[in-house]
């Protein structure tokens, strides 16, 4: 699997010949917006972990540009089928096959609603086994036992947590929860785009390295492999 950070918490996933995009926000995301074509963008389906704009911004844009299918919880899910938009509907705790591998639909604590203020159904994230590798992607959200839960099923080869703090959980929270799902190797997310989440890099790195961990924080349309 390949994976590049187009900020915030957007992120494009290789597999094979299949192309994931995450919670597409780039065309107002200044770390991005002029680093970034959304219409360059390749996308076979497009994941999205809640309703908030700095998740969901683009993701009509662009699913109307490549076709690619919407994947995410029921509410979520009806917002774009009702526009006429292919997507399918997931739920917490349900797990899907892909023709790329297989998806669980996991737990978040966040909040959820679309920028009229419509009800976004509950946040949540998604474990993407494929070529023989996990990873985990938390969505927006607050330190949860729940995450105790996924290495008892999956082995989690990468977690790509929030580390930006105020509206998600930060560093330090962010360092217990690799301890939770047992894996030291940590791509942050949702840090800098907004001026509450602005994080000191090196401090950051350091906390994680003490703890005996990695934190990959990369710049936009940097890439790493898992």
């Amino acid at each position: 699997m390949k994976i590049t950070h187009y900020g915030q918490n957007t992120l494009s996933i290789e597999i094979g010949s299949f192309n994931i995009l995450i919670d597409p926000f780039i065309t107002q995301n200044e770390l991005s917006k002029d680093k970034v074509d959304i219409m360059q963008l390749k996308a076979d389906y497009i994941f999205l972990t809640h309703a908030h704009f700095d998740h969901t911004l683009d993701a009509e844009a662009i699913a109307k540009n490549t076709g690619a299918t919407i994947v995410s919880n029921f509410e979520i899910y009806n917002h774009y089928a009702e526009k006429g938009l292919e997507a399918m509907p997931m739920n917490h705790g349900g797990v899907r096959d892909f023709e790329f591998g297989r998806v669980k639909y996991v737990n978040a604590i966040h909040t959820s609603s679309f920028p009229d203020g419509s009800y976004g159904g509950n946040p949540g994230g998604f474990v993407i086994t494929a070529e023989e590798k996990s990873i985990y992607i938390s969505g927006d959200t607050a330190l949860t036992m729940d995450m105790k839960l996924i290495p008892m099923q999956t082995k989690i080869d990468l977690a790509i947590l929030p580390v930006g703090d105020v509206v998600t959980m930060g560093v330090d929270d962010a360092i217990i929860a690799s301890d939770f799902v047992e894996c030291n190797r940590v791509l942050g997310v949702h840090y800098d785009a907004l001026p509450f989440t602005k994080i000191d890099h090196e401090e950051a790195k350091a906390k994680f390295n003490k703890a005996g961990k990695e934190l990959i924080l990369l710049d936009v349309g940097h890439s790493i492999n898992v």
